[in-house]
């Protein structure tokens, strides 16, 4: 006769209700794990899935994601010569909010090097990838969007011809794709009366300068637009992404290219390192205490119940002892109580977690190594929340049950 389970079919709804309790407690503790997990994978998914060898962003700086890279576009050819290098693609990414369809969305825009890049190693979910240089857009699922969408952005209306899955950023927006030149007509994008200000600023400053006065027919090309004046340069870039041909050491052309001025170099895995240590660290930090505290409240409440379910059964437990009913018999009433409300209250967890966990606003990873080391973090807590009710239980008094 197995005394923990006359006891639950005795109190059953108190059991059950006892569990569910458990259970969501265990379901918070499992949720701040996944989202931990979430934000790493978030912040470092992009990094892996261009799977570019070398980053060349801006001299000192830690771009482009963990702050703001500007390079010129014609970079990529001057990378290109360095022996070693494959091939070497722009990258611009930036973030935009716009109000659609009544709802605010915010995507974080990844321009690529088209038709060097067309995307082709997103994970699709639906419809395709780039084919055409301008106009297109592909979007993750997250952001609501549908294939065929019309969104306008800058000047033009975009078309979502494509759906990804899990690219999210780093701060957990959705990213959107699409061509280098336009993401960068989204990023500089002004308006019409900015532009004006703007040219007129620069005819202002040709005129207070000696070489306006002397020659002030280059009112016209200073009043004209941007791209026509060759002394403002070429196009920014925020990196060049660099592929190394097989066979050469990936840190010795690294450093041959971050010998150069203006510009500094990083591998993908020093990439993914400023990602972790900058815009998530902060977020995984928290994350990490909170699931160490609700871990350690989890522990308590556990404790706590068992205790008051061991004052419940303390007449019952005199009289076991007053009948000659060894200690082992007592302890094990507690302790397998313990493990079964541990157990229960884990499954339940689970359970409800798969069902719930896809609606919550950051992604959820539940990695099963993660669900190892909670199962037994889950069975330690079990066994030492019935510490304290296995204690009460054998202060029992069996001349309670006389008097």
């Amino acid at each position: 006769m197995n005394l923990a389970t006359k006891d639950i079919k005795h109190n059953f709804g108190r059991f059950v209700l006892t569990s569910a309790g458990i259970g969501l407690l265990l379901m918070v503790v499992m949720g701040m794990g996944g989202i931990y997990r979430g934000i790493v994978e978030d912040a470092v998914t992009l990094v892996e899935r261009i799977g570019a060898d070398l980053w060349v962003v801006q001299k000192n700086t830690r771009g482009p994601f963990a702050e703001i890279s500007r390079i010129p576009r014609d970079l990529e050819d001057g990378v290109l010569t360095v022996p070693g290098v494959e091939s070497t693609h722009g990258f611009v990414s930036h973030t935009v909010q716009r109000d659609y369809k009544g709802k605010s969305l915010r995507l974080t825009i990844q321009g690529l090097s088209w038709p060097l890049d067309k995307g082709l190693w997103l994970p699709k979910a639906a419809g395709r990838g780039l084919t055409q240089a301008h106009y297109e857009l592909v979007a993750d699922k997250s952001s609501r969007l549908q294939v065929g969408d019309k969104l306008p952005l800058g000047k033009e209306i975009f078309t979502v011809k494509g759906l990804t899955k899990g690219m999210i950023s780093q701060a957990g927006d959705s990213m959107a794709f699409m061509t280098l030149d336009d993401a960068q007509a989204v990023q500089f994008d002004l308006s019409p009366e900015s532009i004006r200000i703007e040219r007129m600023a620069r005819v202002n400053r040709l005129f207070n300068i000696e070489l306006g006065q002397i020659q002030p027919q280059m009112s016209e090309r200073a009043g004209g637009p941007s791209s026509g004046i060759p002394a403002l340069g070429t196009s920014m870039v925020s990196a060049v992404l660099v592929s190394v041909k097989p066979g050469y050491n990936i840190e010795a052309v690294a450093k041959h290219i971050d010998a150069w001025p203006d510009v500094s170099v990083y591998t993908k895995d020093g990439q993914k390192q400023l990602l972790l240590q900058g815009p998530a660290d902060r977020a995984r930090r928290q994350l990490g205490l909170f699931r160490r505290l609700l871990i350690i409240v989890s522990a308590i409440i556990m404790a706590l119940i068992l205790y008051t379910l061991t004052l419940d059964k303390l007449h019952d437990i005199a009289m076991l002892k007053l009948i000659g009913a060894k200690n082992s018999l007592i302890l094990g009433l507690i302790m397998q109580q313990a493990i079964l409300l541990g157990g229960i209250g884990f499954c339940i967890a689970y359970l409800l977690g798969q069902w719930i966990f896809p609606y919550f606003p950051r992604r959820v990873v539940l990695v099963r190594g993660d669900l190892y080391s909670l199962a037994i973090i889950v069975f330690v807590i079990s066994i030492l929340a019935s510490l304290l009710g296995i204690w009460r239980a054998m202060r029992a008094d069996p001349s309670e049950v006389l008097s």
